[in-house]
C-alpha cells in the first residue's frame, strides 16, 4: 500500500513538474515572439543616422519588457535607459481624464456639469452650454489659435486665456458634444476647472489622486522656470534628455517646456518608459489598491464619442478599429518630443514609446506592432 501511494504521489509530482515546464517553455517562447516583432519594426528606427534616441515599455503575459535604443543626449554620448526622463507632450491629457473620471467615481463632480459651475468668470454664450465631459472627449467644439497652425507668436496670461474663450464663436457652426474637434485649448481649461474643483494645483492633484497610488516615482508635472525649463532637483534634471527637432537639430536644454499660456501648471509632464510600464499594468490588469481610481481608469478607456467605422474618441484615449483588433491608444508630440501609449485589452496587450525628437514615426505601434502582438 505504502510503496503504492508513493509512486502514485511520484507521478503526480512528474505531472506537475512536466506542466509546469510546458509552461516555462511557452512563455519563453512568447517572450521570444514579443522581442522579435518589437525590435524588428522598432531599431530601423532610432539608427545611427537618426537624432536622439527611444525608450519602449512593452507589456504582455503579465510582465514589462523595455527596449532601449539611442542617446538620451548625443553631444554627451549619453544612451537612453529605461530611467531617463522624456518629454510626454499631450500623453499628460491622459492624467487630467483620470482625475476627471475618479471625480464622478466619488461624487465630487459630474461629467454633465457645465464648466460654468466652477469658473463664473465664463460667460461666453458658446461656453456656458460646454461640460466638463465635453472638454473630456474633444467634443466642446472648441478650437482656439493655440490648437492649430500658424501658431501664434506670444503667450497668454490666465485673464486673456479666459477672455478669449468669453469671446470664442464658433466658425462652422459646432456645437457642443456634436463632433470631436481635437482641443488643447479644452484641456488647459479642463485643468483650470479641477484646480478650482479641488483648490489645489494641478501637480499636486495629479500627484496625490494618481502617481502616489500607482506608485509611479518618476513621473513628474513640474513649474516652469524662467528659461522654459522644468525647475527639479539637479539629480532629476540630470535625467533629462535633449530634444531634438526630426533633422537633429537639439530645440531648448534639457527638461525643456513649451507653452502657449503664461500660468502655473501649463507646461509638460516628464516620465520615464519604467514608470508608464506601471499604467500600463493598471490600465491592463487593474494592478490598483484604490478600487475607485481603477474604475476610474476603465472609464477612461470607454467610447463616448464615435467618429466613423474605424475611430472612436474616449476620456482622452483613441479608438482605432483595425483589422480584427480595437487599438485604445494616446500619441503625442512636440517639435523636440514624441510620446505614444497604446493598448489592446482584449489580449492584455500594451506598449510605450518615448522619444527625444519630433515627428518620431510612433504609427508603427498603433498599426504595425499591437496588431502583431495581438495575433500571437
Amino acid at each position: 500500500m505504502r510503496q503504492w501511494l508513493f509512486v502514485r504521489i511520484a507521478a503526480v509530482l512528474l505531472a506537475v513538474a512536466a506542466s509546469v515546464l510546458t509552461a516555462a517553455r511557452a512563455d519563453s517562447d512568447m517572450d521570444a515572439q514579443i522581442r522579435d516583432i518589437v525590435t524588428t519594426e522598432l531599431a530601423p528606427t532610432v539608427t545611427a543616422a537618426d537624432p536622439g534616441g527611444l525608450a519602449a515599455a512593452v507589456y504582455a503575459g503579465g510582465r514589462v519588457a523595455f527596449f532601449n535604443y539611442g542617446f538620451a543626449d548625443a553631444a554627451a554620448k549619453r544612451p537612453v535607459t529605461s530611467d531617463t526622463l522624456f518629454n510626454l507632450a499631450s500623453l499628460r491629457k491622459l492624467f487630467e481624464a483620470t482625475l476627471a473620471a475618479l471625480g464622478t467615481e466619488r461624487g465630487e463632480l459630474r461629467l454633465d456639469d457645465p464648466v460654468g459651475k466652477y469658473l463664473p468668470e465664463l460667460h461666453g454664450n458658446y461656453l456656458s452650454r460646454v461640460t466638463v465631459g465635453e472638454l473630456v472627449d474633444h467634443t466642446s467644439g472648441l478650437l482656439l489659435p493655440t490648437d492649430h497652425p500658424p501658431w501664434p507668436n506670444e503667450a497668454f496670461s490666465r485673464d486673456q486665456f479666459i477672455a478669449m474663450l468669453n469671446a470664442w464663436t464658433p466658425q462652422k457652426g459646432e456645437q457642443p458634444g456634436k463632433q470631436r474637434i481635437y482641443s488643447h485649448a479644452g484641456y488647459v481649461l479642463l485643468q483650470l476647472v479641477l484646480e478650482q474643483r479641488y483648490r489645489m494645483p494641478i501637480a499636486t492633484l495629479i500627484e496625490s489622486r494618481i502617481l502616489r497610488p500607482l506608485g509611479m516615482t518618476s513621473t513628474f508635472v513640474p513649474d516652469r522656470g524662467e528659461d522654459n525649463r522644468a525647475a527639479m532637483a539637479p539629480e532629476i534634471m540630470q535625467r533629462m534628455v535633449q530634444g531634438y527637432s526630426h533633422d537633429g537639430t537639439a530645440i531648448g536644454p534639457p527638461g525643456n517646456q513649451q507653452s502657449y499660456y503664461d500660468f502655473p501648471g501649463t507646461g509638460q509632464m516628464f516620465s520615464s518608459a519604467r514608470d508608464l510600464g506601471v499604467l500600463l499594468r493598471a490600465c491592463l490588469d487593474g494592478a490598483v489598491i484604490d478600487p475607485e481610481l481603477r474604475a476610474a481608469l476603465q472609464m477612461t478607456m470607454r467610447e463616448s464619442f464615435r467618429v466613423d467605422a474605424t475611430f472612436g474618441q474616449a476620456m482622452a484615449w483613441e479608438h482605432v478599429r483595425l483589422d480584427g483588433v480595437t487599438v485604445i491608444d494616446k500619441p503625442g508630440g512636440l517639435n523636440n518630443a514624441s510620446a505614444y501609449i497604446g493598448l489592446v485589452p482584449a489580449r492584455r496587450f500594451g506598449i510605450v514609446l518615448l522619444a527625444n525628437r519630433g515627428d518620431y514615426p510612433h504609427e508603427i505601434a498603433r498599426y504595425r506592432i499591437l496588431p502583431a502582438l495581438a495575433r500571437l
